[in-house]
């Protein structure tokens, strides 16, 4: 029996670190609708929430951190009494169970800044989850493992009380940076563990001037050096670094050090819905025995999975150790980026399929983190939406925008790296005239970068986002690379490019007073739209 009476918690039967096959064994007898994939893999149900739920976020407001803190509707204060009410109704629940789970971990390849963390949870589901989401530890280092950094109290079968002060539903996920402990009530959704432990280190690793990134990270094999994507989801970004040509970093959560970048976390949380062998061999391959897939639904016959269908979610996902990925860099650690690359999906088909920008407009893109919605997405949504999440990252970050883009700034002085904007999302013409970039492109434009072939080739500037317009890319008809030319109507583009422009530019006005007025400058010039 592991003791878990620090926490005040008293139950006789608890596994700690156990292994895939035992959390499977677990799950298949205790789990609701738990079974097993034809390839292997473990299928589970997360309940009612099938997503995060940001605005049930919350952190707990402390005189240590309070002025480090961007409050607001990303970092909601949360008293610190309350979170201690929330933290006793958790206890109080885990204590009811007749068994719990607890894995310990690390977050962090790196040894000099990488955490220790503890999960403590009634689900064996969230446990391999988890399993998978982290950096396993030896059996050296478990033994060696001590006292947690971070400890993730997770009761989410259990409803908060929404009479409790600063509460406002059944859900919250509350975060107190100086326990350094996260309480989870009222949703099973095993992918707010990973997010808490990544708003964690997008606090504790800017104080040691390190970047933390919301992004995915790919190596060349020959020369170590890295390159990194930034991107909403949509964008491409787990997509695009499972490249067989480099090896995989990781594909959502790293760190920019002054020695190079590192994966936070052990495993990738890919999204699933219409996953193909053809389009995405190596995610499909990975959903194999040990990987978790969460609310897909099957075939009752031959638990087929059905990826196409999104009857319980859109947000249908699969995990898995990053060791699955043939071609995983381990330990995921690399050299200096010589290429950070944003990801956008343009639905209103106005940003150019590839451009270079200036250090001053990489602050600018990173801090507006721009992507789109496209109709029949969401509920409501009959037209192109634009979305914008700061540093692509927007529901994690805990310090000011500009806080990040001037560490994004400086590693990309200091490294001379090129920095691109890659719109994955429509050409031609907006959602419902144009069409989507096809992948094939996309890929060409990477490896293109990869191969340095882009740092000196043509480019075009475009007048109303000041953007360097790459004209000329290998396997890319040169007729996609300048949107207005692709377009039936050039004014209907002229149009749409001054629209975006201005959402660009209202969007904006949330973080100007946090950056230096050469980056404010470097958005659209709105006078020059469609021109």
């Amino acid at each position: 029996m592991f003791d878990l009476s620090q926490y005040e918690i008293d139950v006789k039967n608890v596994m700690r670190n156990a292994s895939p096959a035992a959390l499977y064994e677990e799950a298949l007898r205790y789990e609701k609708h738990a079974t097993l994939s034809n390839t292997g893999a473990l299928i589970a149900y997360s309940g009612d929430k099938t997503g995060r739920s940001p605005k049930d976020k919350r952190i707990v407001k402390h005189p240590e951190s309070t002025d480090d803190v961007w409050w607001g509707t990303v970092n909601i204060g949360l008293e610190e009494s309350t979170f201690c009410v929330n933290r006793e109704r958790a206890i109080d629940y885990l204590n009811t169970r007749e068994r719990l789970y607890v894995l310990d971990a690390f977050a962090g390849w790196d040894p000099k800044y990488r955490i220790k963390v503890r999960v403590i949870c009634a689900r064996p589901y969230h446990a391999l989850f988890m399993h998978n989401m982290l950096i396993r530890p030896t059996r050296e280092e478990l033994a060696d493992f001590g006292e947690p950094d971070c400890v993730i109290l997770n009761a989410g079968a259990f409803p908060a009380n929404r009479y409790t002060s600063g509460m406002t539903s059944k859900t919250s996920v509350d975060l107190s940076l100086e326990k350094r402990e996260v309480v989870i009530l009222g949703t099973q959704y095993a992918g707010e563990m990973k997010k808490a432990v990544f708003t964690l280190m997008n606090y504790l690793m800017p104080r040691s001037e390190v970047l933390p990134m919301h992004c995915s990270a790919t190596a060349d094999s020959s020369t170590g050096q890295s390159s990194v994507l930034f991107g909403l989801s949509g964008t491409g970004k787990t997509t695009l670094s499972a490249d067989p040509k480099r090896e995989l970093i990781g594909d959502d959560e790293h760190c920019w050090t002054d020695e190079g970048v590192f994966n936070i976390e052990g495993g990738c949380y890919a999204k699933a819905i219409y996953l193909t062998r053809e389009a995405e061999p190596q995610i499909f391959d990975a959903l194999r025995y040990g990987a978790v897939l969460e609310n897909v639904v099957y075939d009752q016959a031959d638990h087929h999975v059905d990826f196409a269908n999104a009857s319980i979610t859109e947000n249908t996902r699969g995990a898995y150790p990053i060791e699955y990925i043939p071609n995983a860099k381990i330990p995921c650690i690399a050299g200096h980026p010589t290429d950070v690359i944003f990801l956008t999906c343009d639905a209103f088909g106005v940003l150019p399929p590839v451009s270079r920008l200036t250090p001053d407009q990489a602050e600018y893109h990173f801090i507006s983190g721009y992507t789109a919605k496209v109709a029949g997405t969401e509920v409501g949504v009959t037209e192109p939406e634009a979305t914008f999440s700061p540093c692509f990252g927007g529901p994690f970050l805990v310090w000011h925008p500009g806080k990040y883009a001037q560490l994004l700034s400086k590693r990309i002085t200091d490294h001379n790296a090129n920095v691109w904007l890659i719109n994955t999302g429509w050409s031609g013409g907006a959602y419902g005239e144009g069409s989507r970039m096809k992948l094939a492109y996309t890929r060409a434009i990477l490896d293109a970068i990869h191969a340095g072939t882009l740092k000196d080739a043509p480019t075009e500037k475009e007048s109303c986002f000041g953007l360097d317009v790459v004209t000329r890319c290998p396997n890319v008809p040169d007729k996609m690379l300048v949107p207005r030319q692709t377009w039936a109507d050039p004014t209907a583009y002229d149009t749409t490019a001054m629209k975006l422009a201005e959402l660009f530019h209202n969007n904006f006005k949330t973080y100007a007073d946090g950056v230096r007025q050469s980056v404010r400058d470097a958005g659209p010039l709105l006078q020059n739209a469609g021109a």
